[in-house]
């Protein structure tokens, strides 16, 4: 007999992602010179210790040997909490018996830009990037699921962000230089599977007193958000926003495109934006070169707003002599001449 379902589901998924790393390193050159020749490549999962990283920690475990591929462990100690290093040490005990090696504990200091929730998600992603190249993963393996999706997608709603907001979180994502790293293998699966799957292998699971903490806008969102529009609209509230996701990550993907091959062609000789071709492109796209305008010029992309960019399209739809925008990072944006002169001040 075969597995449990919720089982061979969640093995299922990170099967297919253990595949697709195998296959985004067959042609990749070797880099890291510490690693010997024929060393198997390892892939690490993070884990919480709760529910979704845990099912992901045993699929993980299971899968991985079977194609030829390490498979380790990182569980950020974020210290919110009274007893927070007992219990990244109880995660590391849990993913050792699961035979994954490495494994590793990781203590962060949680700043405040941004809000509680941002602050602790850029210290958790700095550590698990310092992990993955100081043992040179080729991927790091990331929980979040379909609801998370679900979620995610609202949130983006709910701030006006535009389509790019409401494609949620990518199946592959990383950072300057770190290509896909991040995989995350469940945004097809749902919480409860995870938690299920947890539950028939015997898996002893932590949860987060903050994700039942009416004072994050997560939280409130996951346990009376979410309930209220399924009530509203029948079941399949979260199934039709994660396909929301994955379309919307679509159109965006191809506006995007667009703009990077617009950019050079709405500039003069020197450079600089020329306002009446901007003007003359389509406004999805224009604001899209905007936009990489203005991070070029200094502005962190987390801090800027769609009603920041709109402001600035203004400059190019809406001209009537008015100055400066100011915009995060100190970067200004002015009209001048027929030109948009975006620098930081």
């Amino acid at each position: 007999m075969g597995p449990h379902p919720a089982v061979a589901a969640i093995r299922l998924a990170v099967r297919r992602v253990l595949h697709d790393v195998l296959t985004d390193l067959t042609d990749l050159p070797r880099t890291d010179p510490r690693t010997p020749v024929g060393t198997p490549p390892l892939v690490l999962v993070a884990c919480s210790g709760g529910a979704d990283s845990m099912a992901l920690a045993s699929a993980l475990a299971f899968e991985a040997p079977k194609l030829g591929i390490r498979a380790g462990g990182i569980t950020v100690d974020h210290g919110l909490q009274a007893g927070s290093d007992l219990r990244a040490a109880e995660v590391v005990t849990r993913m050792t018996a699961l035979r994954l090696d490495p494994v590793e504990s990781v203590a962060v200091r949680v700043g405040r830009d941004g809000g509680p929730e941002a602050a602790a998600r850029d210290a958790r992603y700095g550590a698990l990037d310092e992990a993955a190249d100081r043992l040179g993963a080729a991927a790091v393996l990331l929980g979040h699921t379909r609801d998370d999706q679900a979620e995610t997608v609202l949130l983006g709603l709910a701030r006006g962000s535009g389509i790019r907001s409401l494609s949620g979180m990518a199946e592959k994502s990383g950072g300057p230089g770190r290509g896909n790293r991040y995989r995350r293998p469940f945004l097809q699966v749902d919480r409860q599977t995870a938690r299920k799957a947890c539950m028939v292998q015997s898996l002893p699971v932590w949860d987060d007193p903050h994700n039942i903490d009416p004072a994050y806008t997560r939280s409130r969102l996951r346990h009376e958000g979410l309930p209220a529009l399924e009530k509203a609209l029948g079941k399949g509230v979260v199934e039709a926003l994660a396909r929301t996701a994955q379309l919307s990550r679509d159109d965006a993907d191809a506006l995007d495109a667009w703009a990077a091959d617009a950019d050079s062609g709405v500039r003069d000789a020197d450079g600089r934006l020329e306002c009446a071709k901007l003007y003359a492109l389509p406004p999805a796209v224009r604001r899209r070169v905007l936009r990489r305008a203005v991070v070029a010029a200094g502005s962190p992309a987390g801090s800027l707003f769609a009603r920041h960019i709109e402001e600035v399209d203004r400059l190019i739809t809406g001209w009537r002599g008015q100055g400066a925008i100011n915009l995060p990072g100190r970067v200004e944006a002015q009209r001048q001449g027929g030109r948009l002169v975006i620098r930081q001040g």
